[in-house]
């Protein structure tokens, strides 16, 4: 099991990937916004990965810059971001390292393929796949 924050300021998003991992046996904390993320990492015993949209509430740098402050507080943890927007070259300098990406709109397939294969975090046995 892994413990995912998930950062989304569009609830259906956020709400879909929430249901998805859960249905995976994962636990998954979640916020729309920076502050609330921060927040719960702050009381947070640990996660294992941040999976945040770039673009929060209008801002393409908030999902960096949250990535920056949320390693900070749990150095342990692993980034996953993702956007709907062109990633240019400047933006991925700015990635943490060992970072991954998935380009929105994604399908939950996706999703899975991208932790599994860049984080090696998968279903727990007798989740529903």
């Amino acid at each position: 099991m892994a413990v995912v924050l998930v950062v989304e300021d569009e609830d259906q998003v956020r709400v879909l990937a929430e249901s998805y991992l859960e249905e995976q046996g994962h636990e998954v904390l979640s916020a729309g916004t920076p502050t609330g993320a921060l927040a719960i990492l702050e009381k947070s015993d640990g996660v294992d990965l941040l999976f945040t949209d770039l673009d929060l509430k209008g801002d393409i740098q908030a999902g960096i810059e949250l990535a920056k402050a949320a390693v900070k507080l749990c150095p342990q943890m692993r980034v996953l971001y993702t956007t709907g927007r062109a990633i240019t070259d400047g933006m991925k300098a700015r990635f943490m390292p060992g970072s991954a990406t998935l380009v929105k709109p994604y399908t939950v397939e996706e999703l899975a393929g991208s932790l599994s294969t860049n984080f090696q975090i998968g279903p727990l046995r007798g989740a529903r796949q």
